[in-house]
């Protein structure tokens, strides 16, 4: 009861704080605003808070206590949701309202709030512009007759769009102080709108650049100040060179080049912060605490996630498949918990000592206790790399096999097992894009085995592969799903072979003989490795974010009142606007050397304190016939053709029951659309109500096996 009272109290204060962040953003471009808060900066100038201290706690604190709050209630959150009736009117939201190849899959949510996003853009442009033409007047000095500064003035008005969408951009690739959990939605999933926000960011940019430049060239007025580093104001020379920065960022990120050079999208992307200290030097301190939220945040996010994955541990052994798919079995910590479709990120210094790759978990926790799995298909150069480092220790001697040090980042997973909530689970994988289902699936028949939930969903798995032989993927769950009647683990599998064709062969004879080929690679270990311990707990990473804050602002006020000269009269133009800049560069390096010093004690501690690790080889698996014969039987297997979802979907509800059903899709874009399509049919939209009680109702789901 207490809790549940805590964490209603919490949600109130989330949503109070960033309600209040939000009218910020709308009331900003207002006159009357504008002179509020001219007279507030005047006000606090003459105090030790400053006017800085004041943009500080008013811009950028909100967002960051929004973090902090968040952090705790996901710290008290139960992991196993409560079941609600009334899914129905959630269920018409989120399912897909929008299916395109061009757009992807868009949810009403989605739509929803990418309209008030512009509706947003559009009335702080409307403002700011009508203030603007109302007191426009020719310029003599720049030579500009009246549509050239009204030009100009739009120019400068895309600016402040582009600072708009900068606020926003680094929220959604937040890991661990991720606000977007709040929300249920995880980082693979979000990382989509980082790409909506930075290409609409920088399509405002250019724009705002492109045509300033025109103005000064139509005016003779570019020599004189755009290769020039002002000493007070906007530094034209830093917007230029930001500008150029994030135009060679987006292009290295556009999928032709991220998916066939990953290397050179990576390493590209890393010109961030670059990009973020001009936009600084550019736009100036009062408006750079405005994007600071996220950018803070993030800097917080990076540096912890860094701090976590210093800690080498070793592949403890690893499941060779015939389809080109390694598992790799890794130590983990005893108290490190996970919930299903957890991914971590994985770095291998041996082929890259900067590139992390996402993968996702397929073990459980609630089986696993010293050991957690990933399965990664050998596509990219990065993965074939790794498939030959192992096969290469495959062939070496077997009594001296070496140890292959890895670094891991993670895991990250959503706070609570929303699946349960469903009555029936329809499971779509294609290919490699089983991995996320393969941690359900065991989460679920532990569960079974030991009664922890009351109720637990009836599952029907698709799974759609080019070739028999990609069948072995299945090998993790088959001891636990395939030994066991449908009726007791509550599991029907169907699988579709596409490109072969074969006549009177079973699940069972498929998977046994395939089985029969996986090969298990154990390695050595070193005596001074660490098992994953995973991230610290939430509660921890609330302390951090709350604490950081003030330390910053401690910093910013000392250096301020040290460097900046304390007149009565004394305005900040009469000192280089590049200093303020760098004072609030400085005090935000100090307050990272501070939580370095302090996360890596406590890390270092903790690391300590651990118990020794337990390191268990990695059998190979085993699968009886006698047992497996009669549970197999029950389960299907299609060769030469594609799933019928339209099929699958009008006999699912006969088949397994129950009016709510979740449907969870992970696979080709093509495979998501197709589902994403009979969903949006089957629910007809946004429509909820009495017509559909009677009516099965399919809550769609996209998932993400990797970035």
């Amino acid at each position: 009861m207490a809790r549940t009272t805590h964490l209603a109290v919490l949600k109130v204060l989330m949503a109070l704080i960033f309600a209040a962040w939000i009218s910020l953003w709308i009331l900003k471009p207002t006159q009357l605003w504008t002179r509020k808060w001219k007279a507030a900066e005047d006000l606090a100038r003459p105090t030790l808070f400053g006017y800085y201290g004041l943009n500080f706690a008013v811009y950028t604190f909100p967002l960051i206590a929004l973090a902090t709050v968040g952090s705790i209630y996901l710290n008290l959150k139960p992991r196993e949701p409560i079941r609600r009736e009334g899914r129905r009117v959630i269920a018409g939201f989120s399912n897909p309202l929008v299916v395109n190849s061009l757009l992807g899959i868009l949810s009403s949510i989605e739509i929803v709030a990418v309209f008030l996003f512009m509706l947003f853009l559009a009335w702080t442009f409307y403002v700011r512009i009508a203030n603007d033409f109302k007191k426009l007047k020719p310029d003599k000095a720049l030579k500009l007759n009246l549509w050239q500064l009204k030009y100009l003035r739009v120019a400068t008005r895309f600016g402040l769009l582009a600072e708009a969408c900068l606020a926003f951009l680094l929220l959604p690739v937040l890991r661990g102080l991720s606000v977007f959990r709040l929300l249920g939605i995880q980082f693979e999933a979000s990382v989509r709108y980082h790409i909506w926000l930075g290409t609409t960011m920088l399509f405002c940019a250019t724009f705002h650049g492109v045509s300033t430049l025109f103005i000064w060239g139509v005016s003779h007025y570019i020599q004189d100040e755009a290769w020039k580093w002002q000493n007070t104001g906007r530094i034209y020379l830093a917007g230029e060179i930001c500008l150029v920065t994030g135009l060679v960022i987006w292009i290295t990120a556009l999928p032709q080049i991220r998916r066939k050079k990953f290397e050179i999208f990576y390493y590209t992307h890393h010109l961030y912060m670059v990009f973020l200290v001009l936009f600084l030097f550019h736009a100036g301190d009062r408006h750079f605490y405005t994007v600071f939220p996220g950018i803070f945040l993030f800097g917080l996010d990076k540096l912890l996630r860094i701090i976590q994955s210093r800690s080498e541990t070793c592949i403890l052994s690893a499941r060779v498949f015939p389809s080109k798919a390694i598992e790799l079995i890794l130590p983990k910590d005893p108290g490190l918990k996970y919930t299903p479709t957890s991914v971590l990120f994985l770095k291998v210094p041996s082929i890259s000592k900067y590139q992390w790759h996402s993968f996702s978990i397929i073990s459980s926790s609630s089986v696993d206790a010293n050991s957690m799995s990933i399965l990664i298909k050998s596509e990219g150069s990065w993965t074939s790399s790794l498939s030959n480092l192992i096969q290469t220790e495959q062939k070496s001697d077997a009594d001296h096999m070496k140890c292959i040090p890895v670094a891991v980042e993670g895991p990250y997973g959503p706070a609570t097992m929303e699946f349960l909530r469903y009555d029936s689970l329809l499971l779509v994988a294609g290919g490699i894009g089983i991995t996320p289902f393969l941690s359900i699936l065991q989460e679920l028949v532990a569960a079974q085995n030991s009664g922890r939930y009351k109720f637990l969903p009836r599952m029907q798995l698709i799974f759609a592969v080019k070739k028999a032989q990609d069948i072995c993927l299945l090998n993790s769950i088959s001891p636990l799903i395939f030994n066991q009647p449908t009726e007791k683990c509550h599991l029907k599998v169907k699988v579709y072979v596409t490109q072969e064709e074969q006549s009177s062969v079973t699940v069972r004879e498929v998977l046994l003989n395939e089985s029969s080929r996986v090969q298990t690679i154990n390695f050595g270990i070193k005596s001074s490795i660490y098992p994953v311990t995973g991230l610290e707990s939430p509660l921890w990473m609330a302390a951090i974010a709350g604490i950081s804050s003030i330390l910053f602002l401690i910093f910013l006020i000392i250096f301020n009142h040290i460097f900046i000269p304390s007149q009565k009269n004394a305005t900040k133009e009469k000192t280089p606007s590049s200093v303020v800049d760098l004072l609030i560069i400085c005090s935000f390096i100090t307050v990272l050397m501070c939580i370095i010093f302090v996360a890596f004690i406590i890390r270092r501690r903790r690391l300590k304190q651990q118990s020794p690790p337990v390191f268990q080889k990695g059998k190979a698996l085993e699968i009886s016939p006698t047992e497996a014969r009669d549970a197999l039987e029950e389960h299907e297997i299609h060769f030469g053709g594609r799933p019928n979802f339209e099929d699958i979907f009008a006999k699912f509800p006969n088949e397994t029951g129950g009016s709510d059903v979740g449907v969870l899709v992970c696979g080709p874009e093509a495979m998501k659309e197709s589902v994403a399509s009979i969903c949006q049919h089957k629910c007809g939209g946004l429509k909820v109500g009495a017509n559909n009680k009677q009516k099965a109702n399919f809550s769609f789901h996209s998932l993400n096996f990797a970035l």
